[in-house]
Order: C-alpha cells, then sequence, then structure tokens
C-alpha cells in the first residue's frame, strides 16, 4: 500500500501550496470559487497535474473553515504589503509618476 498523496502543504513562510509546486492554494480556490472546471485550473497552471487541482479542491471542500481562515490572514498579510509599498515607493514608480504628472502639466 502507497503512502497517502499530499495535495496541501503548509511552506516555510506559512503559505499553503499545492503538492509540491508553488502554486499557493489561494489561487486554484479563488478559480474554483469562481466556476473553473479543474481541467481549466489545470490549464491556467500547467506546472499542476489533474489529480492535484482534483486533490486541492477536494483538500479545500474538506477543511473549509480552516481554508477560510487562512484566506483572512492572507488578505491582511497583502493589505499590510500594499500599504507599506504605497507608503514607500519603488524609485521606478516615483520617476514614472513624475514622468507622468510632467506630461499632464505639459498638455494643460
Amino acid at each position: 500500500m502507497q503512502p497517502s498523496k499530499i495535495y496541501v502543504r503548509i511552506d516555510e513562510h506559512g503559505v499553503m501550496r499545492v503538492g509540491n509546486t508553488r502554486v499557493m492554494l489561494d489561487s486554484v480556490v479563488a478559480s474554483f470559487e469562481q466556476g473553473y472546471s479543474p481541467e481549466t485550473i489545470q490549464q491556467q497552471y500547467p506546472v499542476l497535474t489533474l489529480e492535484e487541482v482534483y486533490g486541492a479542491t477536494a483538500w479545500y471542500l474538506a477543511n473549509a473553515d480552516e481554508v477560510a481562515q487562512y484566506l483572512k490572514r492572507q488578505q491582511a498579510v497583502w493589505k499590510h504589503w500594499r500599504a507599506q509599498a504605497e507608503a514607500q515607493p519603488s524609485p521606478v514608480l516615483q520617476s514614472l509618476r513624475m514622468l507622468q504628472a510632467r506630461q499632464v502639466s505639459e498638455t494643460s
């Protein structure tokens, strides 16, 4: 008898990943909740096998409360990083904004 396969794992950063890939469970869940078929999800993430998509989806459905809590935590993390990025934009972004402001003032 073979050991059972792991379709969802938690990486060293606390992120739920599908199988041994870097694909986040968040992505598969979002696609599934939007009504995409497992075959379409597998096409979106070709590194995943169809078995992994079905396995991750089944795991999600069996652990919906845990995944909901995880997704809520992930939203907070993304919100934090988004706020930090907006507070300290990259030099490239600052240059682009200055160029855009210059173009707007020249056309006015």
